[in-house]
C-alpha cells in the first residue's frame, strides 16, 4: 500500500452552492478543480472537512462507519466557519453514492476506503475578510488506505508541551485546516529537535490532544481522557473507544488531568492516540523537559490491543454492531 492519503479513486462526488441553494450533486472523474484566484478559501481559510472510512467485507458488501455522526460533525464545522451548511440527506447521500460507485476500489481488511468530504468557500471577493462566503463547493474524495503511521502500530514518541495549545478556543472543536496549520510548526520543530512523532499539547499543564488525534490513558480497568469542550476535536473514534470500553467493563473517566498526573501514570497505564486514520495507536515514550519517559515498558500494551481489536472487529464484520454504527451501501 502506498503512503496514507496519496492514492485516490477514479471519481469524486461534488456539488456547488450558488444563488442561495445547493445545486444537483454529481459523480465526476477525479480532476483538478477550476478555482478563481479570488476564491474566499484562498484568502480567508473558509474550509472544513471530515474523515471516516468504508470497509468491504469478504462477502463483497460495503459498510460506512458512523456516517451519521460524521455528517453531523461536518454540519457543525460548516456552521462554525460560517459556510453554507449542507443538508444531512444531501451529504449522506453523496457519500453513499460515491462508495457504491467505487466499491471495486475498496481494499479488503485490514485496509479500507478513507472518505474526505471537504467544503470550501468559493465567493470571488478578496475584500470579504469580515464576511462569510455565500458561494461554496462541497466535494468528497475517496482514498484506499492502509496504516496511517509508517511502520504500522509501532509505539509512538510524543513531546509533552505544557505551554502551548494546539489552536484557538473559538475553532478548537471545528474540523478545519487552520487548526492543523497552527500545530504544524511546533510538530516539525519537535520532530527535528527530539525525534518525536507528535506533540501532546497541554497548555498550562492541562493534557488535551496531539496535533492530529485525541489522547487516552488506558489502565487494566479504567480509561481516562479529557472531557469534551470547545478547545479540542470531538473525535468519533474516541467516542467509539469509550463506548466499547464501557461494554467491556472498563471504568470510563472523562476528566481533566495534568501533566504531573500523566507522568505519574506512565509506569502503569498505557497511552494511546485515537482517530479515524490511526484507529488506536500506542504511545511508548514521552519526552518532557528534555527527558525521555517510558510508558510502561515502551511496547504496545494489552488493553490498547484489546480495544483496538474490538473496534476493528465491528469494522470488518467479525463482531455484532450492537451500537448500529454501520451503514450498508
Amino acid at each position: 500500500m502506498e503512503q496514507f492519503g496519496t492514492v485516490f479513486c477514479s471519481n469524486i462526488s461534488i456539488v456547488r452552492f450558488k444563488d442561495g441553494q445547493w445545486q444537483e450533486p454529481a459523480i465526476e472523474p477525479l480532476a483538478p478543480l477550476p478555482m478563481h484566484p479570488a476564491a474566499h478559501v484562498f484568502h480567508y481559510a473558509s474550509s472544513c472537512f471530515e474523515g471516516f472510512k468504508a470497509y468491504r467485507w469478504e462477502d463483497g458488501r460495503a459498510y460506512i462507519f458512523r456516517l451519521q455522526d460524521h455528517v453531523a460533525r461536518m454540519r457543525r464545522s460548516a456552521e462554525s466557519m460560517r459556510l453554507p451548511v449542507p443538508d444531512t440527506e444531501l451529504l449522506a447521500g453523496m457519500v453513499k453514492r460515491l462508495v457504491a460507485n467505487q466499491i471495486a476500489e475498496i481494499p479488503l481488511p485490514p485496509s479500507a476506503l478513507y472518505l474526505r468530504p471537504t467544503l470550501i468557500g468559493t465567493l470571488e471577493n478578496i475584500g470579504a475578510a469580515a464576511s462569510p462566503s455565500t458561494e461554496a463547493t462541497l466535494f468528497i474524495l475517496a482514498s484506499p488506505v492502509g496504516d496511517y503511521f509508517e511502520g504500522g502500530s509501532r509505539p509512538l514518541k510524543l513531546l509533552v508541551d505544557d505551554q502551548h495549545a494546539r489552536t484557538t478556543a473559538q475553532i478548537g472543536s471545528t474540523k478545519t485546516g487552520g487548526n492543523y496549520a497552527s500545530a504544524l510548526g511546533p510538530i516539525l520543530d519537535a520532530k527535528a529537535k527530539y525525534g518525536v512523532d507528535q506533540v501532546l499539547f497541554c497548555p498550562d499543564g492541562d493534557v488535551q490532544e496531539t496535533g492530529a488525534a485525541n489522547f487516552l490513558l488506558i489502565g487494566d480497568d479504567e480509561v481516562v481522557t479529557k472531557p469534551l469542550n470547545e478547545m479540542f476535536l470531538h473525535g468519533v473514534t474516541r467516542d467509539s473507544i469509550l463506548k466499547l470500553a464501557a461494554d467491556l467493563g472498563y471504568k470510563v473517566s472523562e476528566r481533566d488531568f495534568t501533566v504531573d498526573e500523566l507522568l505519574a501514570a506512565a509506569p502503569t497505564y498505557e497511552a494511546t492516540l485515537s482517530g479515524t486514520a490511526a484507529c488506536l495507536a500506542p504511545v511508548g515514550c514521552l519526552v518532557y523537559e528534555g527527558k525521555e519517559i517510558l510508558v510502561r515498558d515502551g511496547q504496545p500494551g494489552p488493553n490498547t490491543e484489546k480495544l483496538r481489536s474490538a473496534l476493528q472487529a465491528i469494522h470488518f464484520g467479525q463482531a455484532p454492531d450492537t451500537h448500529n454504527w454501520l451503514t450498508q451501501v
